[in-house]
């Protein structure tokens, strides 16, 4: 599952993407193959940390399983 970190929230994609031009055509980040399409990996903290992205716009972007 996909979501968005802000300082003090986590946001569904839904909120923040379907307004942006680089989503797909329902709205959603561009995820393919494990991979955020619209975005680049930002560094990890920690091994016990999930993968997290930052995306064209700013947001960061994690994949919780």
């Amino acid at each position: 599952m996909l979501v968005i970190l802000m300082e003090d929230q986590i946001l569904a994609p839904q909120q923040v993407c379907q307004s942006c031009l680089l989503a797909d055509s329902s709205g959603q980040p561009r995820w393919r193959q494990g991979q955020l399409r619209c975005g680049h990996t930002v560094s990890k903290r920690s091994e016990r940390q999930p993968v997290q992205y930052e995306c064209m716009m700013g947001f960061r972007i994690v994949n919780i399983e």
